[in-house]
């Protein structure tokens, strides 16, 4: 495949995971559409993984990603590939570190933090009776940081398919070649 038309397909990949990812971060902020005190939200939500990894940073990327210029196209994409892999990092640590809920005693703590593999909430549904506030946070901090992880590690593979496709494309050139003589 042409390296231009390899490009313009993962841009046009790189989109709308970009959006889904932004989408996805704001929803952990209110959980169950519940607003919250700033206090009340899971501390790896602050780290904007989802809205400045995968979200910003890809995006430059897939703004660009029509360009000729493929050195300006490699260096995009290693910003890509970072913000993918920052959020990916950082979901993979909510996913592990679990959420921060109301037990029941009217103070929001992480019941799940510092728990081994074998211990997870993750492997243990019953467990998740603990959190009483917000109702289903537990779930909604499961699934949003799954969709996270994924897109994360999809943008962060298409990123260095991009590099690896830019580089080419700079070596070998973009295989646009102007048509002459033929009409």
């Amino acid at each position: 495949m042409c390296t231009g038309k390899c490009s313009r397909c993962i841009g046009i990949i790189l989109f709308p995971l970009a959006l889904c990812a932004i989408v996805s971060n704001i929803l952990l902020y209110f959980p169950n559409g519940q607003v919250l005190q700033l206090s009340e939200i899971t501390d790896l939500v602050w780290f904007f993984h989802g809205i400045l990894g995968a979200g910003i940073l890809v995006r430059e990327k897939c703004c660009f990603c029509f360009l000729r210029f493929m050195l300006l196209s490699v260096f995009l994409s290693l910003l890509g590939l970072a913000g993918g892999v920052y959020c990916a990092v950082f979901s993979s640590m909510g996913l592990i570190g679990g959420p921060l809920c109301d037990t029941g005693d009217g103070e929001y703590i992480y019941p799940f933090r510092n728990n081994t593999l074998e211990y997870n909430y993750l492997f243990n549904q019953t467990t998740w009776s603990i959190c009483k506030e917000p109702e289903n946070i537990i779930l909604w901090n499961i699934v949003l940081f799954s969709i996270l992880l994924a897109i994360g590690a999809i943008e962060a593979v298409l990123c260095f398919i991009q590099v690896a496709n830019g580089l080419i494309g700079f070596i070998c050139g973009t295989c646009m070649r102007k048509k002459v003589g033929m009409q």
